[in-house]
């Protein structure tokens, strides 16, 4: 069995050690300088680098991207639907091609240690099928050096303009792995119909769903209390993630603990953006709630801000949470790796404190080696200095793409 040694590294800043990958997966960790090395087996230097688990991006916008073009003066609306109209006014008109674009954006953020990505992919009346064939030609690109999950998002919603519930339904079958909803009250005003469809097409595809809930509290929390029902009635636990939900995190104390309780029951996850009103950390980790990280939109139609790094959006995650002690901003590491995966069905959520969850033996060799003192300030410096490992193979170094070899 040919393997790989990453020598000299240290996990979640722990003493140097070398890490043994082997069919794409970590098989042995010893103390550095211990483990045989023979002409067969491959190195990698860590140089006393930290070795963390590689990111997940759990809630981005791959087809809604300038990455790599000149910035714009920003002409958005407030609103999502007028926000979602001036997309539509501009998305056609770039420098680029969508397909460039969306590959571009796709391969910045793994060659800054992202590899594995829940994308969204907007399908509507406008765009059709259009930009969901750009991303999944990115997704088949990239497949030594990412793992990419489709969300059909309707961004327009599914009831303000004719077509879009077929429009999301043949999303579904043309590949795209995950049903998305959006404000189910607040933009399309009938949350019974809006979730009954998303839900209905979810139980036909077999797929999980994702819906994006920026409504205020009290509507935020009845569209919760819908999605709770439709994921208890369809036995959809673990298949349903609420991405932002910050109004949820404005709800009185003892009614988001009574939310939560259901949450935990049925294993609804949620994605954040690390937006000015966080959602609550410490509350969703004692109740076990899996949490995620990610970029959202970059630098489009819809906002300036967005660079593909998620290091830097783990940072503005315990900025915006107010952290500063190790433990809680190391759990913001956490979430965005270990917790993007749990989103995803690929781990468990480990809680706050947990002892360096993602890189022990038995876990995925999707690895970030990085420099710095500590995993605190790992984050805090955001260094270019850093390797990228998927399934065993090194797919990025110092922020650029390599051809990488198999372990």
């Amino acid at each position: 069995m040919t393997s790989t040694v990453v020598t000299d590294v240290r996990p979640w800043g722990g003493p140097l050690s070398d890490v043994v990958l082997a069919d794409g997966l970590i098989t042995g960790i010893h103390p550095a300088g211990t483990e045989s090395i023979d002409a067969s087996t491959e190195t990698v230097s860590g140089r006393g680098r930290i070795l963390l688990p590689s990111f997940a991006d759990v809630h981005v916008h791959l087809d809604s991207t300038r990455i790599g073009l000149p910035f714009r003066p920003h002409t958005g609306v407030p609103g999502v639907w007028g926000m979602m109209l001036n997309d539509r006014d501009n998305w056609r008109h770039a420098e680029r091609s969508m397909e460039h674009r969306v590959a571009t954006t796709l391969e910045s953020a793994i060659a800054r240690g992202t590899t594995q990505v829940r994308t969204y992919a907007q399908v509507d009346v406008d765009a059709d099928l259009e930009r969901l064939d750009a991303v999944l030609a990115a997704r088949e690109a990239n497949l030594d050096r990412c793992e990419v999950e489709i969300i059909a998002f309707p961004q327009a919603g599914l009831l303000r303009e004719a077509g879009s519930i077929d429009v999301l339904d043949r999303a579904m079958a043309r590949g795209a792995d995950v049903v998305g909803g959006i404000d189910p009250c607040a933009l399309d005003r009938d949350p019974v119909r809006h979730l009954d469809a998303v839900f209905g097409i979810a139980e036909r595809h077999g797929a999980p769903v994702d819906i994006h809930l920026h409504e205020p509290d009290q509507m935020a929390k009845f569209s919760a209390e819908l999605i709770v029902e439709r994921t208890r009635a369809l036995d959809m636990r673990g298949r349903v993630t609420i991405s932002h939900g910050y109004g949820l995190g404005r709800l009185p104390e003892a009614e988001l603990r009574a939310l939560l309780e259901q949450f935990r029951d049925l294993g609804i996850s949620m994605a954040t953006v690390a937006p000015q009103a966080p959602l609550p950390t410490h509350l969703l980790d004692e109740y076990g709630i899996a949490l995620g990280l990610g970029q959202d939109g970059q630098r489009d139609y819809w906002s300036p801000y967005g660079n593909t790094d998620m290091l830097d959006r783990t940072w503005q995650l315990a900025f915006t949470n107010g952290f500063r002690r190790d433990d809680d901003i190391e759990h913001c590491v956490a979430i965005a790796t270990v917790g993007g995966r749990a989103v995803m069905g690929r781990a468990a959520m480990p809680a706050r404190g947990a002892e360096r969850p993602g890189v022990g033996v038995g876990d995925p060799a999707d690895l970030l080696l990085v420099a710095g003192d500590t995993v605190t300030a790992a984050v805090m410096d955001r260094p270019a200095d850093r390797t990228v490992i998927f399934h065993g193979d090194v797919v990025a170094d110092a922020l650029e793409l390599t051809d990488g070899s198999r372990a």
